[in-house]
C-alpha cells in the first residue's frame, strides 16, 4: 500500500478518460489515471481472440471520433491511420436481391426498389444533415445547466441557453419541425413518412437500434438514428471507416499523446473507493489499498458504477435515487470470428467492395420490430439483427495471409434473461444462432469459422463496465440527453459531490467513440481551476 499525490486523478483509461487526461496535463496539471484492466482503451481495444487473429473486442468502427480531438492530440503523429470503407453499407435480402449504399451509388441502388424513394433520397439526406450540422456544433459544448445556486451561477447558463436558442432559431420552420420529430418520434414513423420500400427503410432504420434495446417504432428511436450520422472520416461527413490495427490503435495513440504530455497511467489498478473528506472528493483508493490524493477526481466510469464507489452520505438523496433508476441496458451481443476464407453472399457471391461495408442482416423495419418483441418475451430473437464487418479486407495486420476476421454486432438480446436463465449458460447457443443467421445469407459462412469470441450483455458488463451491456453508458432517451445527462442539474460534468466530475459516455453528448465527453469535462475542470474552486 502506498500514498501518492496528483492534481487530478482520473478513474478509467477508456478513450474519454485519455482525452480528458491529455487536456488537463497539457494545461500544466499533474494527472494520474487509474485503469482496472491490463490495457488502456476501455471498450476501444484490439486484442487477440484466436491464435494469430486480432480484432476490436467491443467498439468496432470509426466515425464519431471528433476531428478536433484527432488534431489536438496529434493522433496521426502517434500512429493512428483511419481508412474509409470502400462501400458504406450492404443489405443482402432473403429473395436474392441486395441494396448497396455508398458515394455516387445509393440513389441508383434505391431506384431498384422504388423510383419514388430514389427521387426523395437527396431531400431526405439534406434535411437530416441540416439537423445533424446544428447538433454537431453542440457536441463539444457543455449544455445549459439547471442551477438553483443564485443569479451569478444562473447567468452563464442563461447565456448558453440563449446561444442555443439563436442557433436553433437560425433553422427555417422545416428545420425546427425536423428537430422536434427527430427528438420525439420513432425512427419507423420518421422513415415511413419519407419512403415506401422496405429495404430502403431498413438501410436507414438499422442505425436506430444500434446499441438500443428498442423497436425502430419505439418513440425516441429517431434520435438514436440521428446520433449515428454526426460523424465523419477524414473530412467526409457521415462516412464510416476503420482504424488500421483496430480500435485499440485509437486509444494506443491517445496513450502516447498522454505520456508525452506527462500523464501517469497505472494499469491493473481497479478503484475501490472515491475518497471523500468533509463532503468533497479528494482522491481514490485502489483495491490494493493504494491511495492517490488529488485536488479533484474525474470519472470515466458508468454513472451507476461511479456512485457505487462514493460514500452515500456525501451524495444528495434525490440525486442518488435518480442515479439508481438511471436506465442502462442494450440488446447487444458482440462476437469476433476467425475465418478461413471470405464469405460468399447468395445475392452477390464474388469478392468486392461490399465486403468492406457494414453488412446489415435485417431486411425490414418489421423484421427489427419482431426481433425486439421476441427478445423481450424469450430473451433473444430467433431472427436477430446482425451487422457484420470484415476489417481484414481493409487491414492485413489483423489475420494471417489469406484468412480474415469478422466483427458481428448483434441485436436483439435481453440484458437480463427471463425465466431464471443466465447468460453464462446461454451464450454459446446464442452465438451459434448468430453464425447460422449469417450463414442463411452467405452459405458456407458457418463452415469457414475457425475460432470465435462471444460476449453477451453480462460479459460486456464484467469486462468493460458496460452496465446491462449498454455501449452508450445509459440509454439515449429524451430524459437522459443533453442537460439531463446523467441527471438534470448536473449536465455540466460537475457531479453533486464537490471536486467530482464525470467525463465518460454517461455525460453529454453520450456514447460512441467520440472523445467529446472527455474533452468537455476537461474544460469544466479547467474553468473551475481558473475560478479557484479547487
Amino acid at each position: 500500500m502506498a500514498t501518492s499525490e496528483a492534481d487530478i486523478v482520473i478513474l478509467g483509461a477508456g478513450h474519454n478518460g485519455l482525452v480528458c487526461a491529455f487536456h488537463l496535463a497539457r494545461a500544466g496539471l499533474k494527472v494520474t489515471v487509474l485503469e482496472r484492466r491490463h490495457v488502456v482503451g476501455g471498450a476501444a481495444v484490439t486484442e487477440e481472440f484466436h491464435p494469430g487473429f486480432r480484432n476490436s473486442t467491443a467498439s468496432y468502427t470509426v466515425s464519431l471520433l471528433r476531428p478536433e480531438i484527432i488534431r489536438e492530440m496529434e493522433l496521426a503523429r502517434h500512429g493512428l491511420r483511419i481508412v474509409e470503407r470502400r462501400l458504406g453499407n450492404f443489405l443482402p435480402l432473403p429473395d436474392g436481391q441486395y441494396l448497396a449504399a455508398g458515394p455516387g451509388r445509393t440513389a441508383t441502388e434505391v431506384a431498384k426498389f422504388s423510383t419514388r424513394d430514389a427521387e426523395r433520397l437527396a431531400a431526405y439526406e439534406d434535411r437530416l444533415e441540416t439537423v445533424a450540422t446544428v447538433l454537431r456544433e453542440l457536441v463539444l459544448r457543455a449544455p445549459p445547466n439547471l442551477t438553483d445556486a443564485g443569479w451569478r451561477a444562473a447567468l452563464p447558463e442563461l447565456i448558453e441557453a440563449g446561444r442555443l436558442g439563436r442557433r436553433l432559431g437560425g433553422l427555417d420552420t422545416t428545420g425546427r419541425r425536423d428537430v422536434m420529430d427527430l427528438f420525439t418520434k420513432s425512427a419507423g414513423d420518421w422513415l415511413d413518412g419519407w419512403f415506401e420500400s422496405d429495404p430502403v427503410k431498413a438501410l436507414f432504420g438499422f442505425d436506430s437500434v444500434v446499441g438500443n434495446y428498442a423497436s425502430p417504432y419505439t418513440p425516441g428511436s429517431a434520435y438514436v438514428l440521428l446520433h449515428h450520422v454526426f460523424g465523419e472520416v477524414n473530412g467526409r461527413k457521415g462516412a464510416w471507416g476503420h482504424a488500421i490495427g483496430g480500435m485499440g490503435a485509437i486509444t494506443q495513440a491517445m496513450a502516447k499523446a498522454c505520456a508525452e504530455a506527462g500523464v501517469e497511467i497505472r494499469l491493473d489498478a481497479p478503484v475501490a473507493e472515491v475518497l471523500t473528506e468533509r463532503g468533497r472528493a479528494v482522491g481514490a483508493v485502489t483495491e490494493a489499498g493504494d491511495v492517490v490524493r488529488a485536488r479533484a477526481v474525474v470519472s470515466n466510469l458508468h454513472p451507476r458504477l461511479l456512485f457505487s464507489k462514493v460514500d452515500a452520505a456525501a451524495v444528495p438523496a434525490d440525486f442518488a435515487e435518480r442515479i439508481g433508476r438511471y436506465a442502462s441496458g442494450s440488446g447487444t451481443f458482440r462476437m469476433n470470428v476467425a475465418l478461413s476464407e471470405l464469405p460468399r453472399f447468395a445475392s452477390l457471391p464474388e469478392a468486392g467492395d461490399h465486403l468492406t461495408a457494414g453488412i446489415i442482416i435485417a431486411p425490414s423495419l418489421a423484421y427489427m420490430d419482431r426481433a425486439h418483441a421476441q427478445a423481450r418475451l424469450d430473451g433473444w430473437s430467433r431472427e436477430p439483427i446482425v451487422e457484420m464487418l470484415i476489417p481484414s479486407t481493409l487491414d492485413d495486420t489483423l489475420a494471417p495471409p489469406g484468412q480474415h476476421v469478422a466483427s458481428l454486432f448483434c441485436q436483439h438480446v435481453a440484458p437480463e434473461l427471463p425465466n431464471g436463465l443466465a447468460w453464462e449458460d446461454c451464450r454459446e447457443s446464442v452465438a451459434d444462432l448468430m453464425i447460422e443467421t449469417v450463414d442463411r445469407y452467405a452459405p458456407g459462412f458457418k463452415a469457414s469459422v475457425i475460432g470465435r469470441l462471444a460476449l453477451g450483455p453480462a460479459d460486456l458488463e464484467a469486462r468493460f463496465g458496460l452496465v446491462g451491456g449498454d455501449i452508450f453508458h445509459g440509454r439515449l432517451t429524451l430524459d437522459q440527453l443533453f442537460s439531463a445527462r446523467p441527471v438534470l442539474g448536473h449536465g455540466d460534468y460537475r457531479m453533486p459531490v464537490p471536486g467530482l466530475y464525470l467525463c465518460g459516455s454517461g455525460a453529454h453528448p453520450g456514447g460512441g467513440v467520440t472523445g467529446a465527453p472527455g474533452r468537455n469535462a476537461a474544460m469544466a475542470v479547467l474553468a473551475d481551476r481558473r475560478r479557484k474552486r479547487f
